[in-house]
């Protein structure tokens, strides 16, 4: 392969790895998954770094920003919708460190990590729809 024309991947081609591994995703995860929204960012913004008490936007690869289904109530008044944010060049860094799977395969696993903050499941719950320990 011809390197020299490569470059990384723009926030679009990542955000479209992300929906594909959504997608992806089996029921009964896959549809009430869909209504979350997913946004990608290079860095995640001074004000979520603030209010997560990080200093440093290389250490954030991705935020879930919403109500949990398991802490939701029809009492609730929803401020927008429930969000997960990736970041494209912590998510870059840690695949760079890591040197041992591929690049949709994090942002699989980044984003089945929010996931899971959404759906609230558990460590088993995680394994079960991401096999990234194996």
């Amino acid at each position: 392969m011809d390197y020299a024309e490569q470059t990384a991947p723009s926030l679009a081609q990542m955000e479209e790895m992300a929906y594909a591994a959504r997608d992806a995703l089996a029921e009964p995860w896959k549809g009430p998954a869909a209504a979350v929204v997913i946004r990608v960012e290079d860095v995640a913004d001074p004000a979520m770094l603030s209010e997560l008490e990080m200093e440093d936007p290389f250490e954030l690869t991705g935020l879930y920003d919403g109500i949990p289904l398991t802490q939701k109530s029809v009492m609730d008044q929803p401020e927008g919708p429930d969000t997960i944010w990736l970041f494209r060049r912590a998510i870059l860094d840690e695949w760079v460190d890591r040197g041992n799977v591929t690049l949709a395969e994090l942002v699989t696993h980044v984003l089945i990590h929010e996931f899971a903050h959404h759906f609230g499941w558990s460590d088993n719950d995680i394994a079960g729809v991401d096999r990234w320990w194996e």
